[in-house]
Parts: structure tokens; sequence; C-alpha cells
């Protein structure tokens, strides 16, 4: 069975951080605790404009998460992007954007579709001409998906102070 997905408000996506970290620890294989190091983010981007998060839920266990944001200006990972971007590639990708923060998907129910109607539902009404997202700089099955789902590298290399990871922009037009 397919899980049901259910679109979340700021108060929902508050109430259900520790769920979202479980799910997020599942997809990304790190610990329960060391993902709950992270509810301080999650809580400190419900304020941001425009807010949109859509849960996949299984009963009432939450089995994928999608959600982000209008960026701006002086926001971090808005700010790190926009540094790592020309000034042209910020006019077309970034200024205005929909910002995607998180899409996780527990592992059994990676593959099945989840992820993408995840993603389609998050993106669809948006009333942004681009959604702008950062995953790791490797071939991996998130980038095939993305790739697939015809999402743009637009820069590769970013890395974030504190993260010796090397990440990509990508970027896709919405219609």
């Amino acid at each position: 069975m397919h899980p049901l997905l259910s679109r979340w408000d700021r108060v929902e996506l508050s109430a259900r951080a520790d769920d979202v970290l479980e799910v997020y620890a599942a997809a990304m294989d790190v610990p329960v605790a060391a993902a709950r190091t992270r509810k301080g983010i999650i809580l400190s981007h419900l304020d941001r404009r425009d807010l949109r998060a859509v849960g996949a839920l299984e009963g009432d266990r939450l089995v994928g998460i999608a959600y982000g944001y209008l960026g701006e200006p002086g926001q971090w990972w808005h700010d790190q992007v926009a540094a790592s971007l020309s000034r042209a590639q910020v006019a077309t990708w970034l200024t205005g954007a929909f910002e995607v923060c998180e899409l996780h998907v527990v592992p059994a129910l990676q593959g099945h579709g989840v992820g993408r109607d995840l993603l389609d539902n998050l993106l669809t009404g948006t009333g942004t001409r681009t959604a702008i997202l950062t995953t790791p700089d490797q071939e991996t099955r998130a980038r095939r998906f993305y790739r697939a789902g015809g999402w743009e590298d637009l820069v590769l290399g970013l890395r974030f102070p504190g993260d010796p990871r090397s990440f990509a922009v990508l970027g896709k037009e919405l219609a």
C-alpha cells in the first residue's frame, strides 16, 4: 500500500519534528541521537516565508518528509549558495526560488515513488518559477533521482563551513 500524503502547516511540522528526524536518521543512515541535534534547524525554519511541508504516512507513522520555503538573502543556506553561483545564476535560479530544505524517505520505501510523490506535491502550486536544493556531490541514488526528475547541476564542489563533504547545487524550472 502506498503511504498517504498529508500537507502540513508549521504547527504540524513543529509537533512532528522528532518524527521528521527519525526519518532523516533512517534515510541518511545516521544514529537517531545524531539526527536529533538538527532539531533546532527545523524549528528555526518554522517562520520562513511560504513554508510548505508534506508528510508520507502509513497510519500515524511518518515514512517520508519533504519541506521547504522561499529563501531570502540573510539566511545562512541561501547566502552560502548565492556565493557559489554566478550573478546570472543567482538572478535565474535563486532569486525568488523555492528552496527544498529536506526530502527523506525511509529505506524500505525508497525506489517506490514515495520521494517523487512527496517532491511533486511539495513543488506544486509554489508560485515560483524555479526550485533549488543541495545534495552531496557524488553519484548517489539521490543524485540520480533528482536528475531523473529534471533537476540540473548548477554548481559542483560547494563546501559548507564545518562540513567536510562536497555538495552540488541543483535547480529545476517549475511549470
